[in-house]
């Protein structure tokens, strides 16, 4: 589903991703862990073309993502034809960004509707449907204000979803709630993973990378520096830089 080959990106004259190479399988669960500035988020920002690549290239499901090739050399593709592509991709962040003056029902329709061209009555009755599967059947009225962060960020996973995306790109999307309101969150995105979505996930939740994740990938300093199964990884790091971060946060 994923594919990136050595993708560099800087910021003016920081390199922050220095040549990352990884591949997500179809249905696989990928955690990316790593220290606050070693890249997880940026590379997740340029899978869907939020942040442009550097150099290297990604693909997603065998499209060149925010460029066409020809030639032998990259040309950026027009907005319109990048998001397009981000269509199929969706992102849940750390921080909720809902609408604030639309209830729970409304920031998830509005995109359908807008970008899919989806009937009205249709994207409502899908709205339910992930209202209910997130959890929240009953808040469907509610404004982003009168929800807690747990259940505004469930409102977001389940917008993100009303687009049926091939692709779930998580960029730490717990740290921002208190943390009794974490495992609702979680729950979610088990429940999502156990449907077969492709998902990557910035996290700093080992318990939930422990259980759910197929593979564990370890960023620093913007470079892959160990990747493996989660519960071998976790216990057993082969690399000095895995155990020095591991055993500060465990």
């Amino acid at each position: 589903m994923i594919r990136a080959e050595q993708v560099c990106k800087n910021f003016g004259s920081v390199p922050v991703l220095r040549g990352v190479s990884l591949e997500v399988a179809r249905g696989e669960v990928m955690c990316l862990i790593g220290p606050s500035g070693s890249g997880k988020s940026t590379f997740l920002r340029c899978v869907n073309h939020l942040d442009q690549v550097t150099a290297g290239r990604l693909y997603v499901d065998g499209d060149l993502i925010g460029y066409r090739e020809s030639g032998g050399k990259l040309y950026e593709l027009h907005p319109r034809q990048a998001a397009r592509q981000r269509r199929d991709i969706g992102m849940v962040f750390q921080h909720f960004n809902l609408f604030p003056h639309r209830t729970a029902l409304e920031n998830i329709v509005e995109a359908p509707i807008q970008v899919k061209k989806l009937a009205r009555s249709v994207a409502v009755e899908r709205a339910r449907e992930l209202l209910a599967r997130v959890g929240l059947a009953d808040k469907a009225d509610a404004y982003p204000s009168q929800l807690s962060g747990g259940q505004q960020q469930r409102v977001a996973i389940a917008r993100a979803l009303a687009m049926d995306p091939k692709l779930m790109l998580f960029d730490e999307p717990t740290s921002a709630l208190d943390p009794e309101l974490v495992g609702d969150v979680l729950a979610v995105m088990r429940e999502l993973a156990a449907s077969g979505m492709t998902m990557v996930v910035v996290t700093h939740e080992m318990g939930f990378a422990r259980e759910v994740a197929d593979r564990l990938v370890f960023l620093d300093g913007g470079v892959v520096v160990e990747s493996g199964a989660p519960r071998r990884m976790l216990e057993n790091p082969q690399h000095e830089r895995t155990r020095e971060f591991l055993s500060a946060i465990l």
